[in-house]
């Protein structure tokens, strides 16, 4: 996400950190090359005259000017704005003082609505233990009910519905009188999307929140629509007050615009990004992290976040253990390499980590490798996976067959791993491994 915005940002920002003057010139060429990059991103016009402005009256005070160090003071001053722009600090949800929270999901058809609730649901039942509801009340598009019903159960919420013969508005009321029955913490209403704004939809809108007193309101939109996201969330914002955005697809958006437009066209936060296909690929979203990612600073809290909500303490433990005694093996790398890729894309891991996302600029990850790699494993007995130093002649050959693979392939894995596990052992014994002799070997 907001790849093209990042690089162009980053190599504006570049240029000015680490100088020991700037003049006014070099600020507003800086500034100038800034709005044509947020232009490029289709960000709303009026937010970049604001921003730009806003940065410009900073960045030109003789406080910045005459710094010993300006350009370091200058990139801080366009992180802090594009945090102020993205929505400042982050918003949490808010729970109705009596349960069921009722969460109101609208948006326009084809936004990602439907999944969007459904990991809503899994997102509130595994930070706050929720037990959450999924009403199925788009009785217009086909098969929106069976969908709600797949996605909401793969996510660990009841879905309640009642086919396509009733009300939306029908089936809302009912929903609520069942989740407070059966003593749910959150019901989530999946309504109705159009292909466009109109009065029909926005009437049994508001029917909707007040039938079931919701106490948020949130509308969903498509990231990769650009500034038409936009405007769609200021005629919703016109029609029925909102608490807040779900941007879904960002992980699809190389530009940005709408995400770095909506919060100051409607005024409300970003609560939510869905930035992948599976359910557990939805965050909060956290306005200064994503400015951080955006400036290649990286976003080492989320990465810790996700890393936590991966880690299995028990297998942690014993891998901590199986590391002090040397033992590490092809079973402990399979199983880290696993757990590694629940935490999501391996580009968007390596985007976190500050420093690292620039200096790998330009390189991607290629996902096959990662498959070709636990196929190769899983092409081992129990005890060449335990033994890696037996895999010799005949056993490479059937490894490679096996994985469908080469003989090549084998041989880089067990050779790579070989480096791996010198490096396990001697952080097992608390010393810090020479790296540089290590990428020496390999080349």
């Amino acid at each position: 996400m907001f790849e093209n915005l990042s690089e162009k940002l980053q190599g504006t920002l570049s240029g000015l950190r680490g100088r020991g003057t700037l003049s006014e010139q070099d600020v507003t060429l800086a500034l100038r090359e800034i709005r044509l990059a947020l232009l490029e991103a289709d960000v709303n016009l009026e937010v970049i005259k604001q921003f730009i402005g806003a940065v410009r009256e900073r960045c030109l005070g003789a406080a910045v000017l005459e710094q010993l160090n300006p350009g370091q003071q200058i990139v801080k001053i366009v992180h802090e704005e594009l945090t102020e722009l993205l929505g400042g600090p982050a918003v949490a949800i808010e729970f109705a003082s009596r349960p069921p929270t009722v969460i109101l999901m609208m948006g326009l058809q084809g936004s990602g609505k439907t999944t969007a609730s459904a990991k809503l649901a899994r997102f509130l039942h595994s930070e706050y233990g929720s037990s959450v509801a999924l009403a199925a009340c788009d009785t217009y598009r086909p098969a929106a009910v069976e969908q709600l019903v797949s996605v909401g159960s793969a996510a660990g919420a009841s879905v309640y519905e009642q086919g396509t013969e009733r009300t939306p508005v029908q089936i809302a009321s009912w929903a609520l009188e069942r989740a407070r029955t059966e003593g749910k913490d959150v019901l989530i209403v999946d309504t109705s999307g159009r292909l466009h704004v109109d009065e029909t939809l926005m009437a049994e809108l508001v029917e909707i929140r007040d039938v079931t007193a919701a106490s948020q309101v949130l509308l969903v939109l498509d990231a990769m629509t650009g500034q038409d996201a936009v405007n769609v969330a200021e005629q919703f914002a016109a029609a029925l007050p909102l608490d807040g955005t779900v941007m879904t697809k960002l992980d699809g958006d190389a530009r940005g615009g709408a995400a770095l437009s909506v919060r100051a066209v409607t005024g409300k936060p970003i609560l939510f990004a869905s930035t992948g296909e599976k359910l557990a690929q939805f965050e909060r979203f956290h306005p200064e992290r994503m400015a951080q990612r955006i400036l290649g600073m990286g976003d080492v809290l989320t990465l810790i976040e996700k890393a936590g909500a991966e880690l299995d303490e028990r297998q942690a433990g014993k891998l901590e253990q199986r590391l002090r005694a040397g033992e590490f093996d092809l079973e402990d790398f399979l199983g880290q390499l696993r757990q590694m890729r629940r935490m999501g894309p391996l580009q968007g891991i390596i985007g976190m980590i500050p420093g690292l996302g620039a200096q790998l600029k330009g390189m991607k990850v290629d996902e096959r490798e990662i498959d070709r790699t636990e196929a190769i494993i899983l092409s081992m007995t129990a005890e060449e996976r335990r033994h890696p130093e037996l895999i010799k002649g005949a056993r490479r050959l059937r490894i490679a067959r096996g994985s469908g693979t080469s003989v090549q392939h084998v041989n880089q894995l067990v050779k790579q791993f070989a480096q791996v596990r010198k490096v396990m052992r001697q952080v097992g014994r608390g010393k810090m491994p020479d790296l540089a002799a290590l990428a020496r070997q390999r080349r």
